[in-house]
């Protein structure tokens, strides 16, 4: 085992569960409000995980930051993305340029990016971009594997080197996304490999693939997994064989914010692929991560099933960058404001004896509001995605 397999063993090992006495006292004062138990619904489940993340009943998650992940990948070679490789540089200058999505949305809702360099095949020389570059690109999953272990860790190292960077700017929650062109290749062959699930299950279009190249792009996946045989039981094995170094950071990202007890909210179908390699390494990451929305990709619904997680929103997205991140992180401020600012039934002068006869009954029950029975996402394998391009 190298130094940096180590120095990432001992982040793992570091992580801990969330504080459950935290989060059961959230969970007796959001009963106690002036209203129906259960009656704000996701809003309350949220306030109490993030009570559990920062050990405190009420918070405030005002300062936010989104990190982005930007590399390329050698797979583009074989035809399996709609653009340009040369989008992944152009879009990493336009994040510092404010007229992104993801950064459009940031400003919209007062949040900050953080644009990070991990293996863009061009260089790059600018104020408003961290350079962490493992190398420029990942090698051709369809002929070798992506990248060598050692340029994994070092990619999931540098994810946790920004979330402990996030956490002495003082930003008290983040968000997780990436730029690469080809990485919903690479997210649908890691999610295969991890999970085991069929490559037509798992993979889109990408940004709009023809059917033809739908097809191929389908078929090097299943052929790069048969050829370097990832184990599953090794996310980081996974990752160096049919992964990114987006998403190897974005890994470290999820693991670093664990570590340093940040929540982080995942964005759509590479962040949560992503959140699923950091959970496989340590169980007790998922703990501090709060889905955003259903990304349109078909894959994603299999990625939050394994992360046991029912994104919030359901607005048909597909873009990627982080862009749902920002969205959340208003729906995360709703969350703290009931637990922090409404008041009790005792404050309001009412009088809770008559929620007796009604706590429990079906109609304020959320026992029911799963994954798997609420969570259903009408979309075949044939529908055109822009999810990271």
């Amino acid at each position: 085992m190298t130094k940096k397999e180590k120095d990432l063993g001992n982040y793992i090992a570091g992580i801990t569960g969330i504080d459950h006495a935290a989060a059961d006292a959230a969970g007796k004062r959001l009963d106690g409000l002036v209203k129906p138990p259960g009656s704000l619904g996701r809003l309350e489940d949220i306030a109490a995980r993030l009570a559990g993340i920062t050990g405190q009943v009420c918070n405030t998650m005002d300062r936010r930051c989104v990190i982005i992940m930007c590399s390329d990948n050698g797979v583009v070679e074989e035809g399996v993305a709609s653009a340009p490789q040369s989008v992944t540089y152009a879009q990493t200058i336009n994040f510092t340029r404010g007229i992104t999505g993801v950064a459009v949305l940031a400003k919209c809702f007062n949040a900050d990016l953080m644009v990070v360099d991990v293996g863009i095949n061009a260089d790059i020389s600018h104020p408003g971009i961290i350079s962490r570059k493992i190398r420029k690109g990942t090698s051709n999953l369809a002929k070798q594997p992506a990248m060598t272990r050692d340029e994994a860790v070092s990619a999931m190292l540098t994810g946790i080197e920004m979330a402990g960077e996030a956490r002495r700017k003082g930003y008290k929650i983040i968000g997780v996304g990436e730029m690469g062109i080809g990485n919903t290749t690479t997210s649908s062959a890691v999610l295969c490999a991890l999970t085991g699930i069929d490559a037509g299950l798992a993979v889109g279009k990408g940004a709009g693939l023809s059917n033809e190249g739908f097809e191929k792009k389908k078929q090097i996946i299943m052929d790069a997994i048969k050829m370097h045989k990832p184990d599953p039981n090794d996310a980081i094995d996974v990752i160096s064989k049919v992964g990114g170094f987006d998403i190897a950071a974005m890994t470290g990202v999820f693991l670093g914010a664990a570590y340093y007890k940040l929540p982080v909210v995942i964005d759509g179908f590479i962040s949560a692929v992503a959140a699923l390699a950091a959970a496989r390494l340590a169980g007790l990451a998922a703990e501090y991560m709060i889905p955003s929305h259903a990304s349109y990709e078909p894959g994603y619904i299999f990625a939050a099933r394994e992360l046991g997680l029912e994104p919030v929103l359901m607005l048909d997205m597909r873009l990627g960058e982080g862009s749902g991140c920002p969205i959340m992180f208003m729906v995360i401020d709703a969350a703290c404001a009931i637990l922090r600012d409404m008041g009790t039934f005792a404050e309001a002068g009412i009088d809770d004896e008559y929620l007796e006869n009604i706590k429990g009954e079906e109609c304020f029950s959320t026992e029911n509001n799963s994954t798997e029975n609420n969570f259903t996402v009408n979309k075949s394998t044939g529908n055109s995605s822009t999810e990271n391009e």
